[in-house]
């Protein structure tokens, strides 16, 4: 319970009974302990040699991955300050798709260096500042260090995919997943306003077990998760011309309740011969604009499906809006709303459509398109969790592929581009001045936490790495100087085909400087009480610790 209390010791009540405070360096600290316990997990999976995690939720499915934001998503947080740092990754996630972990790990690292600085009666909004200055200092360090890159460079966006896909565990297939996002990537980019996008939701992917992650493709086209409405259809047509319907084909039943006085049979006869009748004209205008493949988003009649079997039109309903905008995309079809407008124009176009058993499941395969703008991957792998991790793998891999295609610069990896800001935060810091020089030089020490727990992760020894990489940093390359992790040294890491994107380092420093500005300018957590437990209907649980 929080009260104040007045002159003559009367106290007066301010917040509720079971309300939890904690103000000033206990709330700090124990913000900064709770985001230090989540970064010190990432920390681990970090690199080509970090572990993964098992993850299981409280129905028992696992999880096994070293993807940072899957496995801040899968654990079930219960404290603010670490909340946010599940925010990190996920902000990092949507922006560039990759750097989850390097996000996180650096918020904690710089955490931990504040906290020091806290110690020394430094305060808050002063670390704060010197934070900002430093990250605006390493977004001018990485734009002079960063290599501009063209993107009909195969080789180099080959590199950028399989530096994203070194840490999963999806080991010799690498390179065949990493062609596989080069293809699917470069097929679905469009240039708007003469900057070039490349949106990866356009490319559909689809896991299922069975085969190995080397039987994995790329479809051009897409994967439709359904089978064909009717046996009586055909399984396989060539030259399709796909309709795309946004409208049920079936008879709709009247809202309001009617009464129809039937006399005769024939008068029965002809009031069910009108039903067919509509439903036949349905197909008959399908027909009439040159459809052989109906897709339809709502559901088709028995009877619009037999007649449908007699035309020879193969056909699938109920099929996600979301696909059905990507086939509009991938076939240059039109979604139609009513049947009366559907015109030969409209049709969407595909060399092959054939309905194919992948594992026990029955899927649609739309292929051979023309220029498709939308396109599908098929993973395959003998495990499940092997199929999960693929396509965790996949998404990193598509998502740096985009940022290096929209973006169109690189850095070196292993730790290279970290310990080239360090080194020239160092030499920033006493231009400063003043106590904001020491979160300077501590934001340096901060951001060196990549190489060394890269080289933790490997088995290395971090401070001879550590010194080795300051020597080489000193060099007329050193920029272009990591941790090679397999050979135990400091080597030049373009040579080495280590480099990432531009955009993932700035938006991890970015979300990370952000995050810990955030956590560090709180002094005061204000818990309201839980429910009592006869609201919640069963044992009250305990109060977290905040």
């Amino acid at each position: 319970m929080a009260y104040l209390t007045t002159q003559a010791g009367q106290p007066v009540l301010i917040l509720k009974e079971g309300t939890s405070r904690r103000r000033g360096r206990e709330a700090q600290r124990n913000n900064i302990m709770a985001a230090r316990i989540i970064a010190e997990i990432l920390r681990t999976t970090l690199g080509p040699r970090g572990m993964d995690k098992m993850l299981i939720d409280s129905l028992g499915d696992i999880t096994i991955t070293n993807d940072g934001a899957a496995i801040l998503d899968e654990m079930d947080v219960e404290h603010p300050a670490a909340k946010m740092m599940v925010e990190v990754a996920k902000t990092q996630d949507d922006m560039v798709g990759d750097g989850t972990t390097t996000a996180v790990v650096l918020t904690g690292e710089l955490l931990k260096k504040a906290e020091e600085l806290l110690d020394q009666n430094i305060h808050p909004t002063t670390i704060v500042s010197g934070y900002r200055k430093a990250a605006q200092k390493a977004m001018e360090i990485l734009g002079k260090i960063s290599t501009p890159v063209n993107i009909e460079d195969r080789q180099t966006l080959k590199k950028v995919a399989i530096t994203s896909m070194a840490s999963k565990a999806v080991g010799a297939a690498k390179e065949h997943l990493a062609e596989i996002a080069i293809d699917a990537v470069k097929q679905i980019v469009e240039t708007r306003g003469g900057k070039r996008i490349a949106d990866i939701d356009n490319i559909q992917i689809i896991k299922k077990e069975g085969k190995s992650l080397f039987d994995s493709q790329l479809v051009k086209g897409l994967i439709i998760d359904k089978e064909v409405v009717h046996p009586g259809m055909p399984k396989r047509v060539e030259n399709a011309k796909i309709a795309l319907l946004d409208c049920p084909l079936e008879i709709e039943k009247t809202e309001f309740n009617a009464e129809i006085r039937i006399r005769d049979p024939t008068q029965m006869k002809a009031f069910l011969d009108q039903e067919t009748r509509m439903m036949k004209e349905m197909v008959e205008k399908i027909k009439a604009s040159g459809t052989n493949v109906v897709f339809c988003q709502k559901g088709i009649d028995d009877m619009v499906q037999h007649f449908m079997a007699k035309q020879g039109i193969l056909a699938a309903r109920r099929i996600k809006q979301s696909d059905m905008e990507k086939l509009a995309r991938a076939t240059g079809g039109k979604i139609v709303t009513n049947l009366d407008d559907l015109k030969p124009e409209d049709l969407g176009v595909a060399g092959l459509v054939e309905e194919r058993k992948v594992g026990e499941d029955k899927m649609i395969f739309i292929e051979q398109c023309k220029d498709p703008r939308s396109v599908a991957v098929l993973l395959r792998a003998g495990l499940e969790r092997m199929v999960d991790e693929a396509e965790r793998a996949m998404e990193d891999a598509l998502s740096v592929i985009s940022d290096v295609i929209e973006n169109s610069k690189i850095v070196a990896g292993g730790g290279a581009a970290e310990a080239e800001i360090a080194k020239h935060l160092r030499e920033y810091a006493p231009r400063v001045g003043g106590r904001e020089q020491l979160a300077i030089e501590a934001f340096a020490e901060a951001i060196e936490i990549i190489p060394k727990a890269l080289a933790e992760n490997a088995g290395l020894e971090p401070i001879d790495i550590m010194v080795e990489l300051r020597a080489a940093h000193e060099k007329t390359d050193g920029h272009l100087m990591g941790v090679n992790l397999y050979a135990g040294k400091v080597m030049n890491m373009h040579e080495n085909g280590v480099i990432e994107p531009t955009v993932v380092k700035e938006q991890a420093i970015k979300s990370a400087t952000e995050s810990t500005s955030m956590i560090l300018r709180i002094d005061d957590v204000i818990a309201a009480s839980k429910p009592k437990e006869e609201e919640k209907g069963g044992e009250k649980p305990p109060m977290p610790e905040y």
